[in-house]
């Protein structure tokens, strides 16, 4: 199987996945996929993921949504500053300890070009893309969890600033190895 069958085949599985945790099929649902690369660059994981928003996560996208309109007038939330893998194995959960970073191993900024927005047109919703690489080297050891957050990405995040959170399975980062997150929050009109 190549490596870009192995990945449409993951992305796949993770919408089906969220599409599963969307019941009334409208509002935010959150997939994407993990891939693993040896030194050489192949692909030696490919795994699809769905994921939770956090409490704080609804708020913030109701934020970014409601900023000048008023009589809302809200205040734009902090710009989001990348993603968090960790090794903690704490259950995901809308707040709490369960929204945050566990086990900090190492925290990243979105990849050059993210996230950015995929229209997927003729009323299948919009996507926001996020995609964080770590390369060589960063975050090595065993991945649990990642995480969505803005703030300082080289501490733990906490609830309060934590939009989306994952457990990973157990993913071992050698040394040599890079890990990309691609993310995608998918917004689904009625």
């Amino acid at each position: 199987m190549s490596d870009q069958s192995a990945l449409r085949d993951a992305f796949a599985t993770a919408l089906d996945m969220a599409r599963e945790t969307s019941r009334d099929r409208v509002g935010i649902v959150g997939y994407g996929i993990i891939e693993l690369r040896g030194p050489d660059g192949g692909l030696k994981l490919a795994r699809p993921f769905a994921n939770l928003i956090t409490d704080q996560g609804d708020s913030w996208y109701v934020s970014k949504a409601l900023v000048g309109i008023p009589p809302a007038n809200g205040t734009a939330p902090t710009a989001l500053t990348g993603m968090q893998i960790g090794s903690g194995v704490t259950a995901v959960a809308k707040s709490g300890a369960g929204g945050a970073m566990v086990t900090l191993l190492a925290g990243q900024a979105f990849d050059a070009t993210y996230p950015n927005l995929n229209n997927l047109g003729a009323g299948l919703g919009v996507e926001c893309v996020y995609k964080t690489t770590y390369a060589a080297g960063v975050g090595t050891g065993t991945v649990n969890e990642a995480t969505i957050t803005w703030g300082t990405i080289g501490s733990a995040s906490t609830a309060a600033n934590t939009i989306a959170r994952i457990l990973t399975g157990t993913i071992t980062k050698a040394a040599g190895d890079s890990l990309a997150i691609t993310w995608r929050h998918k917004f689904l009109g009625a």
